[in-house]
């Protein structure tokens, strides 16, 4: 083989090495799929419980059980008697002229051998009788309005708190819907002992009742539309409070109870508006709402 020859058979064999060698190397590369894009699903603007169901309550766990009714949803704990949370949608579809019944009456969906708490157990004990699901969120027909006096809705708070700060907070539930928005609402009470007219009590009806520390809410505020579905944004408004209850806590605007969804997390144990996107949660539970109506 001539020197010309032999110089290009090395050449040859050297490119033959290199793409040998290159395809070998390729293969051994990690190939990493690309990442998948993650569609949050819409959620249904008809349902109750749209934002999620906080604490997976069920018809199986007695402290944890879970009562369903088109004008609301709740976990009720049959030790204590009251509800844990209930979860209910405000919007002008439910906004009537149908008045007041002042029904208040055991839940007959308690399971039979429960103790089903009874209005007796309220007189005389210095705690009204509150809604957590309020009576005029559902006035557009008698049977919405009734629903509302289940005393599986009702809590023992105390009076001025219930009548005054508590008050005034649903009463701008339905100035944000008024103004056009549907607003997603969790209420809750969480801890033992308030303080009524009678002074301080943490049990009523033979310990068969509690009286909660606290009552909470969180309010989900979202533009009214014709669609059936929304979704909910990073920029989507929260407010969430937290008020003692005491018959001292209506001295001050409902404004000064304010907190974060975090921190009503922390208190409850619950997992707020699980059925929104874990990126989107991360920021709006734990901003403090600044009053940007």
């Amino acid at each position: 083989m001539s020197a010309k020859s032999m110089h290009m058979f090395n050449q040859l064999k050297t490119i033959l090495l290199a793409i040998t060698l290159g395809l070998v190397l390729d293969g051994c590369r990690t190939v990493r799929p690309p990442s998948p894009i993650v569609v949050a699903a819409p959620l249904d603007r008809a349902n109750n419980m749209a934002l999620g169901n906080p604490s997976s309550a069920a018809i199986s766990d007695p402290e944890n059980y879970l009562i369903t009714r088109p004008q609301y949803v709740l976990s009720y704990s049959r030790s204590r008697g009251i509800a844990n949370w209930v979860s209910w949608r405000l919007s002008t579809s439910w906004k009537g002229d149908s008045k007041r019944t002042n029904d208040f009456r055991p839940d007959p969906l308690i399971p039979a051998g429960w103790y089903a708490v009874r209005t007796s157990d309220y007189t005389n004990t210095g705690f009204d009788r509150g809604h957590l699901c309020p009576s005029d969120d559902r006035d557009a027909t008698p049977e919405d309005n009734a629903a509302t006096f289940m005393l599986t809705n009702i809590v023992p708070q105390a009076p001025r708190h219930n009548r005054e700060v508590w008050k005034n907070l649903e009463d701008y539930e339905r100035q944000l819907m008024s103004k056009g928005n549907d607003v997603y609402i969790i209420a809750g009470a969480t801890g033992t002992g308030g303080t009524g007219q009678n002074g301080f009590a943490t049990l009523l009806a033979g310990g068969k009742l509690t009286v909660p520390a606290t009552l909470w809410k969180i309010l989900v505020v979202v533009p009214t539309g014709t669609d059936n579905v929304f979704q909910i944004t990073a920029n989507t408004r929260v407010i969430a409070v937290n008020m003692p209850n005491a018959q001292t806590t209506a001295d001050k605007p409902w404004q000064a109870y304010l907190t974060s969804i975090d921190a009503l997390e922390t208190l409850t144990g619950y997992d707020f508006l699980s059925n929104v996107p874990v990126d989107v949660q991360s920021v709006i539970e734990k901003q403090i709402d600044g009053g940007n109506s």
